[in-house]
């Protein structure tokens, strides 16, 4: 009988070895915009900030700041604005937590990184290698809290490096689809995994070499999980970066193109 009840306590002690709790993982990575390298905190969207504190958020903006290595809640990041900066995860997050998913947010970002030089391909000591060992730390984390992690999509908003040249524009699909084929398959070994791309259209290199936005818009037609998301209109503080108004709705625009994709 005691060995019964002591049993019972370590039970109610210890929930999470048993009732772990189910986290949707959503990784999110790319160059500036995704960082929010122009979007001043000070104009951080207060519509739906008490669900911040329920939404699981580890980042890492390369020789910039980062969570230190360790989940937190989703919330403005160390930036060079007074009050820091935020990206698109932000809109993002909260509309998946209204649409009763349980989010965490993975974002790994480095402003003006090319996909071949910078990234590089997987198993050369890259950036996308060092976001993989992080991001395998972070999964390791949430597991050993007990979490079930559910991984439910990549989204990748980078490009406008790689159209600095033609040998770099004209590359860039090659390299794309090497990075994401080794992601789903040999990271996250989910093949389908949902993939979300996007690029600013508009930025002078990329309309000057469109190679970029075709090369993602190509993978689209090839694959059913992959799907190009547009970022023409979004407010702008200069010649790329978006305002935190753009990112804000950037991020609205993400999850319209996530539920789209996945579930319509």
């Amino acid at each position: 009988m005691f060995k019964k009840i002591v049993f019972c306590l370590w039970l109610l002690a210890s929930p999470s070895l048993i009732f772990a709790d189910e986290i949707d993982l959503f990784i999110m990575s790319g160059q500036s915009n995704m960082q929010g390298w122009r979007s001043d905190a000070a104009q951080y969207p207060q519509n739906g900030i008490v669900m911040d504190a329920d939404i699981p958020f580890y980042w890492e903006a390369v020789d910039y700041a980062s969570s230190k290595g360790k989940w937190q809640t989703l919330g403005s990041q160390a930036g060079h604005f007074s009050k820091g900066h935020f990206g698109p995860e932000v809109t993002f997050a909260r509309q998946l937590k209204r649409s009763k998913f349980n989010p965490a947010i993975f974002k790994y970002s480095f402003g003006s990184s090319n996909l071949r030089d910078v990234w590089k391909a997987p198993g050369k000591g890259g950036l996308y290698d060092k976001m993989t060992e992080q991001l395998q730390h972070a999964i390791k984390q949430l597991r050993s809290q007990g979490h079930q992690v559910n991984i439910r999509a990549f989204i990748w908003i980078q490009g406008e490096s790689d159209a600095d040249t033609d040998k770099l524009a004209s590359a860039y699909y090659h390299n794309l689809r090497t990075l994401l084929h080794h992601f789903r398959h040999n990271i996250v070994r989910s093949p389908n995994l949902p993939v979300l791309l996007g690029v600013d259209e508009q930025h002078p290199r990329v309309e000057l070499r469109p190679a970029v936005v075709e090369a993602q818009k190509k993978l689209a037609t090839e694959d059913p999980s992959i799907i190009f998301t547009s970022m023409r209109g979004l407010e702008k503080s200069d010649v790329t970066h978006l305002t935190a108004k753009g990112v804000i709705a950037h991020g609205r625009r993400l999850y319209k193109r996530y539920i789209t994709l996945t579930y319509l």
